[in-house]
């Protein structure tokens, strides 16, 4: 056993340390023996210590230098898939965990604890085995020019002051997320709650706390009870549907039993400017969140925008009647959509992106204007080119005998190229139910065009012309940015490999192929959890399903989704704990 572990030792320095392995064969060879020594003292000391240096030195010099900007879905998603050891990562984040945000309602209510939704991004990193290393810092300016990225330490001062440095790359990614987008209302800053990350949740929690301890003080009175104890939501979307059915549950489960004699105080209201909450989903889904939350009490009021918040009153404007109403409230949690971070902005300006809500790419997740530079997840968006803006080369790219048309060959050598690199021609056929580009050509040609083989220039141009209308952005979920961190994992797990056999569509504008395949995006479903052990889902194939098992599927998805085992472990734990003993309702 010994002999056995001895071999595999030095089996693994020979091949990891190539150049010391070939010094100690000259120094066999040359008689001096593996080691020798004069008084305790080895021979070769100076030479030894060279070849580490240099070996060290070579293996730094060949590794390409990788920081990434953020732990969040899409920067943890590009950590976890990331294989190669061709690499020297660097992470940079404020935050040393990665949070799964899908939860944090249920930790604004004690649903589910905080920790248990965290992973330390060590504990990941480390379970790679590659070049990674990790910095609590924020990014505070980035230079495309000189390929550096400056941060600044997230410490508290007490411990020395704001450190600050700087990092150069060779690539660079961008996954920094996006905040809370308060469209410039007066007051929402300073009053208001928001819901991006694991501390939003926790002053949520506290301030839920604070406002039922509050109303219980004897000496206050009943308009000031029912004040404290209105809450108000903004926003209709999946965030906040979820955070006011969690509340809903809350107040009336375990609050209701705690606090008896406030429960009739309680009001929750959600406000939405749009006509309808969940507007992302279908329509079935959205009326029956419309109509659950009437059951519930839960005050729905839609049509309704946010002009003012003070700290006590918020004021809305009806969009049916253009009045302006003032609601006394108590807590108010904004949830209304995200927008860029000031450093995403100070860089876009910077590389001549003006006028954007995100970093512009292309179908390969690279920032355009940058070379080196990636960004996706909810800072960024892709910008997909359009099919009218190539439709000559594309024509010219298959017309590959010259003769002004296509024939129904070229056609369809065409065709593959075609739909891998714009996504709405895909799109565009699964819209008007066609199985094909052949049943897209026969629909669009008269019955005396049908009776020739060729397809001319102005027929190709008309064939495709309503294509670009099924373009639209994706949307900024977890989903979408976890399958862009898998993604462009993958193309730099095989960056070498792609150099020299290019896997990618066909290049209309240049020569050859692109190196890697464009991302596109496979929505697997989404849910709506409606409190009162009711959820509502939307999955692939128009299936809806909507109430308790709807419930047991999002257990399941959510347990299968957490980063580790032990996180399933915590989170499965806590839901246990909340069916026997309800919600901790302790203010720590």
């Amino acid at each position: 056993m010994a002999w056995n572990s001895f071999y595999n030792r030095a089996s693994k320095a020979y091949h990891d340390h190539p150049n010391i392995s070939k010094l100690l064969l000259v120094l066999a060879a040359s008689g001096g023996g593996l080691v020798a020594s004069t008084n305790g003292k080895s021979l070769y000391p100076s030479a030894f210590a060279d070849a580490v240096q240099q070996d060290d030195d070579w293996r730094k010099k060949k590794k390409k230098k990788v920081v990434v900007l953020g732990t969040g879905w899409a920067g943890t998603s590009f950590l976890k898939n990331l294989k190669s050891s061709s690499y020297d990562v660097h992470v940079i984040s404020p935050h040393n965990y990665f949070a799964f945000t899908p939860l944090l309602p249920s930790v604004t209510c004690g649903t589910v604890e905080a920790r248990s939704i965290v992973e330390p991004i060590r504990s990941i990193t480390k379970k790679k085995g590659l070049s990674i290393e990790f910095r609590e810092a924020e990014c505070y300016k980035i230079d495309a020019e000189n390929k550096k990225v400056f941060c600044r330490s997230t410490q508290d001062t007490n411990l020395g002051g704001k450190e600050e440095f700087s990092v150069d790359y060779d690539y660079l990614i961008v996954a920094m997320g996006a905040k809370s987008n308060t469209f410039n209302t007066p007051g929402v800053e300073e009053n208001a709650h928001f819901l991006k990350g694991v501390e939003d949740a926790q002053r949520i929690r506290q301030s839920v706390i604070d406002c039922f301890e509050r109303a219980s003080l004897p000496n206050l009175s009943e308009e000031e009870k029912k004040r404290t104890l209105h809450f108000v939501i903004v926003g209709g979307g999946p965030t906040g549907v979820e955070f006011a059915a969690e509340l809903h549950d809350f107040a009336a489960e375990d609050l209701a039993e705690l606090y008896p004699s406030l429960k009739e105080y309680v009001k929750i209201t959600l406000l939405e400017a749009g006509d309808h909450i969940l507007n992302m989903f279908d329509k079935r889904i959205t009326a029956f969140a419309e109509d659950k939350f009437q059951r519930d009490g839960i005050n729905l009021k839609t049509g309704s925008m946010v002009v003012k918040v003070t700290d006590k009153e918020i004021s809305t404007k009806e969009r049916a009647t253009g009045e302006f109403v003032s609601v006394p409230y108590g807590m108010v949690v904004w949830s209304t959509g995200i927008g860029p971070r000031p450093q995403v902005v100070d860089f876009m300006k910077q590389i001549g992106q003006t006028n954007r809500r995100a970093l512009a790419t292309d179908e390969w997740l690279r920032v355009e204007g940058c070379d080196g530079v990636y960004a996706f997840g909810d800072c960024a968006t892709i910008n997909q080119r359009k099919v009218m803006e190539d439709i000559a080369v594309i024509f010219s790219k298959a017309d590959t005998d010259n003769s002004g048309s296509l024939a129904l060959q070229e056609f369809q050598e065409a065709v593959k190229d075609i739909c891998e690199r714009y996504p709405q021609v895909e799109i565009y056929l699964k819209k008007n139910k066609m199985k094909n580009f052949a049943a897209l050509l026969k629909k669009s040609q008269s019955d005396t065009q049908k009776q020739s083989t060729e397809l001319d220039i102005e027929s190709f141009t008309s064939l495709l012309s309503e294509v670009d209308a099924q373009m639209k952005n994706l949307p900024a979920t977890a989903q979408v940015a976890a399958q862009q961190g898998e993604y462009l994992a993958t193309c730099f797990n095989k960056m070498e490999q792609c150099e020299k056999y290019p896997e990618g569509p066909l290049r209309y504008r240049g020569t050859g192929r692109h190196r890697f395949r464009p991302f596109r995006y496979k929505h697997f479903g989404q849910f709506a959890p409606l409190g009162g052990e009711q959820t509502a889902a939307q999955l692939p194939g128009d299936w809806i399903s909507i109430g308790h098992s709807s419930q047991w599927l999002w257990y399941s998805v959510y347990t299968s989704k957490l980063v580790s085992w032990r996180t399933r472990v915590l989170v499965l734990s806590d839901w246990g704990r909340r069916f026997i003993f309800g919600r901790d309702s302790s203010r720590i």
